[in-house]
């Protein structure tokens, strides 16, 4: 007979499985509709579990105690919720009744244990949920009685897919029936196929929306395929099945609300949360592998944004909490959450309270250091803190009890600065506690405690979240695959939250303007200035100009006036991305005055910066709150109002920013890398009737912003990881210079590590005077071995406090360089701008165009993932005596790339190879840990790769430089220092 390909088959498979593994079968006739539960399996449960208790209601009740039980039920339902009641209960007369017995989060109560596998689940297939009708659902999952959750499934082989599944729930499913009462019964609802599988947990008609519920599958959405059976297996044999579907009523699902502005009111709605497959995935695979090899490891969650990062946070912290180990000890003593984000500490109160009605289990610190002190001391459960404030408690150190502590960084690039993970580290690390002589005698055991306290913690496990790791958050964080290099331990990828539709592409709709422009010298005498600089200023001089302002103003408000407005339903917002605080404030007040001179009362316009902005024409002060009318915490609140449609944005609210209602970026502003990723993404998140979103850029190429995105799109991979031997040969080189002696750097590392009890009011002039010999030796030296010296130590410095996170190398040489080479660098003296000029009022603007160059869709594709690497060389960038010119001379030069020849063989050509290259991360890593020499091999095949990327926008200069060497040369040699000047200076 052949194989049923029939949906029945698909049900059979199901039902099979969950019956071979501890399901018991549904009858429907057990089935009360008028209750909409099934009674028989309800009173089974109680009567094995708290027989007691159920004589007592029959004592109170009488023969109908089990009718006034359920009436009693229903009215607590209908008022608190079924997941609430589920967890905690419910009360009749005095007597409380337990609906479910969840799981102990250890094996030292052997009675809860027992009532744990008293808890009845039952699957029913074609279940008839109606007494109006005889309407069936495929499948019910009931607990106790409570039918918890509805699954439809389709079969592609009889021509439906799981999109007739959504589109039944739509259609056919009404949610006035009792089953399908927003958290009265069922909590969930599935629609599956063989492939996919979708879910939601509350069916609203036409208006239901479904969220995918699958595993991905090569870094975007879908699942991947199953030598074994059905892609979407995974679904009953991990997520249904009787343990883990106890486990996530028990400690994932739970009630969030959401504060959303509608017109200018606030309004809250509840949301039913269940976890989408990666949150649930991640949680318990991290768990898993805490609890098989206990405290003392890293791991990197990388998780788009869309992901839910924070819910995800806050299960795992609450996880953490209880878990045991194999000998049910408690694992960690208290949970650490880094973050700086507000909207965490109220995510983790009302989520762990709601799985265990304990208040006071999450201590936020935002008032003082010592408050997280007190919190230590007192071995709070779960702590929300800024990594900062540790360096303020390290006087308290041998106060604070020896415990394990589970460290969760939100964004762990962003928190995970050295000195301040060092003093983290020393604050809850067991280093001090490893040593028996507690009285420090001798500044040698300082010093040794000092650089214990740099390395990895046997009591400490941390877990970093991020949606764009670095280099060094990848190195010091990641898990080490079979190739040697780290990698994150979870993955929720970009490309992923895109196509599943979590967040959206931002990348789609991209449109870029250039600017062309001529300036010409107004004065009689002609100074010699450093062109690099000179050059700068006038291009800051052209970017502050009142016409290229009100141009892009002008072009900026009738776009958003023309198209944004009328995006998401009308209520759609935009950012202006400026470079600097001065180009905000000029911004906001050519914005007012456009809008005012064409009396448009549909657009208000807001400004975000920090401290104040001099007005150098008229000496006029400005301020954010100031030019507002209101402080700068009211901010996002007021954005979100329909009073105000665009946000005019330097450096302020270019992470972290979250509102779904931003739909048009407007960028003039140079953006790469890491920083083009994470502004950018503020348009990603999404909401109802939001359905794109559009960037309007003046500055960047849109190929570079693809490029900026690549390495993080799918999996962020290391091409090569940083050589820990960098800081060794750093140190030869350092030596080489002899501006310090060994001497002073060890008689500083005395008096700097010199015992408490010992120090005396001497001892800071002590440390000077050490210090003050390298700088008088400095001054002495050549401006070229001075600026290498420089560079070269910034980078020991840097590369040593990051290197001593991840390898334990304890070399006490090279910690009394880094705690001298510390202090030294600050007192060598910064080197002069004496070339700065203030050109305003020796140029003059003459010939100025903007035109559109480029717009479409730049979104990325499948496997379009670049590497990124750590440091490997100990280089060092030197820098040459600037080049100096005359003002013509250099305006001369500036108008041969801006110049008014405005043909398709423009002379932007260079200019935009040049600006390619200062962009390029990876040149930027090379240029900062090589010699010029050294860099020089770095720069050619990068020039040569940017030169034939840019080839289409002009080939007749292209071929030019292919074809004649010396012209290539004479290119090559006027880049080479300019760039390897401005990325060796640069972060």
């Amino acid at each position: 007979m052949p194989v049923n390909t029939q949906e029945i088959g698909f049900e059979e498979t199901i039902e099979y499985h969950l019956l071979q593994n501890g399901y018991l079968k549904g009858e429907e006739k057990d089935f009360d509709k008028d209750w909409g539960l099934d009674t028989k399996t309800l009173f089974e449960f109680i009567d094995a579990t708290q027989p007691d208790k159920l004589e007592r209601l029959k004592d109170i009740h009488g023969e109908n105690y089990k009718t006034k039980f359920l009436d009693r039920l229903d009215r607590v339902i209908k008022k608190r919720g079924l997941l609430d009641v589920l967890r905690t209960g419910v009360k009749d007369r005095g007597v409380h009744i337990d609906l479910v017995q969840f799981a102990p989060a250890s094996g030292l109560n052997p009675e809860i244990e027992e009532k744990y596998k008293e808890n009845r689940l039952k699957v029913t297939r074609q279940f008839h949920y109606s007494k109006r009708n005889n309407k069936s659902v495929d499948m019910v999952l009931i607990v106790n009685g409570f039918p918890i959750i509805t699954i439809e499934l389709k079969n592609p082989m009889t021509g439906q897919t799981v999109e007739d599944a959504k589109q039944q729930y739509k259609r056919d499913r009404n949610p006035n029936e009792l089953i399908f009462h927003y958290n009265k019964r069922s909590l969930v609802h599935f629609a599956l196929d063989p492939d996919e599988a979708y879910m939601t947990t509350e069916l609203r008609g036409k208006d239901t929306t479904f969220l995918p519920f699958n595993k991905g599958h090569d870094g975007g959405a879908g699942n991947p395929p199953n030598p074994d059976g059905y892609r979407t297996e995974y679904l009953w044999r991990e997520v249904l099945e009787r343990d883990s579907l106890l486990d996530i009523l028990g400690r994932f699902m739970y009630i969030k609300e959401e504060t959303e502005i509608k017109g200018n009111q606030e309004i809250t709605d509840e949301i039913m949360i269940f976890p989408r497959y990666h949150q649930l995935d991640a949680v318990r695979k991290i768990t898993a592998d805490v609890e098989e090899k206990g405290v003392g490891n890293n791991y990197l969650v990388q998780h788009s944004t869309g992901s839910g990062k924070s819910i995800t946070i806050s299960w795992l912290a609450h996880h953490f909490s209880e878990l045991h180990d194999a000998n049910d000890e408690i694992i960690f003593d208290s949970i650490v959450v880094i973050s700086d984000l507000r909207i965490l500490d109220q995510q983790l109160q009302d989520t762990i309270y709601q799985f265990n009605h304990k208040t006071g289990v999450v201590q936020k610190i935002d008032e003082s250091s010592e408050e997280l002190a007190q919190a230590l001391k007192a071995g709070a459960k779960i702590i929300i803190s800024t990594i900062h404030k540790f360096s303020y408690i390290l006087d308290q150190i041998g106060q604070i009890p020896e415990r394990d502590y589970a460290v969760i960084v939100d964004e762990g690039h962003r928190s995970q600065g050295g000195e301040l993970s060092k003093s983290l580290n020393k604050v809850l690390g067991e280093y001090e506690k490893k040593r028996e002589d507690k009285d420090i005698e001798d500044y040698q055991d300082e010093l040794i405690k000092d650089l214990d306290a740099m390395g990895p913690k046997n009591n400490l496990s941390f877990f970093a979240f991020t949606a764009t790791p670095k280099p060094k958050t990848l190195e010091k964080f990641g898990t080490t695959n079979d190739e040697g290099k780290p990698e994150p331990f979870h993955l929720y990828s970009m490309r992923q939250a895109i196509e599943e539709g979590f967040i959206l592409d931002v990348l789609k709709n991209y449109t870029t303007y250039k600017t062309y422009y001529q300036v010409a010298k107004k004065v009689e005498e002609d100074p010699e200035l450093e062109k690099r600089k000179a050059t700068k200023e006038i291009a800051k001089y052209v970017e502050l100009h009142p016409h290229n302002i009100a141009q892009k103003t002008q072009i900026m408000i009738e776009h958003f006036r023309r198209k944004t407005k009328n995006k998401i339903n009308g209520k759609a917002k935009a950012m202006l991305v400026t470079s600097s605080r001065k180009r905000a404030v000029k911004y906001k007040k050519a914005f007012d005055k456009y809008i005012r001179e064409n009396n448009y009362t549909d657009i208000g316009t807001l400004v975000a910066f920090s401290g104040t902005v001099t007005d150098e024409d008229t000496g006029k002060e400005y301020t954010e709150s100031g030019m507002n009318n209101f402080s700068e915490d009211e901010l996002p609140r007021k954005f979100k109002t329909d009073q105000y449609q665009v946000l005019i944005v330097a450096e302020k609210y270019q992470t972290g920013f979250d509102e779904p209602l931003l739909h048009t970026m407007f960028v003039d502003k140079k953006l790469s890398g890491l920083k083009a990723v994470q502004t950018l993404s503020r348009l990603n998140r999404t909401c109802e009737g939001k359905h794109d979103t559009f960037v309007l850029d003046f500055v960047n190429d849109a190929e570079d912003i693809q490029k900026a995105f690549k390495p993080y799109y799918e999996q962020t991979m290391m091409e090569e990881t940083t050589d820990p031997n960098l800081i060794i040969d750093l140190k030869y080189k350092l030596d080489d210079y002899q501006i310090y002696w060994q001497s002073e750097v060890e008689q500083f590392n005395k008096v700097f590590f010199k015992p408490k009890k010992k120090q005396n009011t001497e001892d800071q002039s002590l440390l000077n005077s050490y210090i003050d010999s390298a700088v008088k030796r400095y001054r002495e030296k050549q401006p070229e071995e001075k600026q290498e010296f420089k560079s070269t130590l910034s980078t020991f410095v840097r590369q040593y406090s990051f290197i001593m996170q991840i390898y334990d190398m304890h070399d006490t040489e090279l910690h009394k360089l880094y705690n001298y080479g510390k202090f030294l660098l600050k007192k060598l003296p910064k080197d002069r701008d004496i070339s700065r000029v203030k050109l305003d009022n020796e140029v003059t603007l003459e010939y100025y165009r903007i035109e559109q160059t480029n717009s479409g869709d730049f979104s990325l594709g499948e496997g379009e993932t670049e590497y990124i690497s750590g440091t490997t060389d100990a280089g060092t960038g030197d820098q040459q005596e600037e080049e100096k010119e005359s003002l013509s001379e250099i305006i001369k030069i500036f108008n041969e790339h801006f110049g008014t020849d405005f043909t398709e063989a423009d002379k932007l050509f260079v200019d935009q190879i040049e600006e390619d290259m200062l962009a390029d991360e990876r040149l930027e890593i090379q240029a900062k840990n090589n010699s010029k020499d050294n860099f020089k091999y770095a720069f050619k095949d990068a020039f040569e790769d940017k030169a034939h990327k840019r080839m289409d926008q002009n080939q007749e200069i292209f071929i030019k430089m292919m074809n004649d060497d010396d012209f290539q040369k004479a290119i090559i040699n006027y880049l080479f220092d300019r760039v390897y000047d401005e990325l060796s200076e640069t972060g």
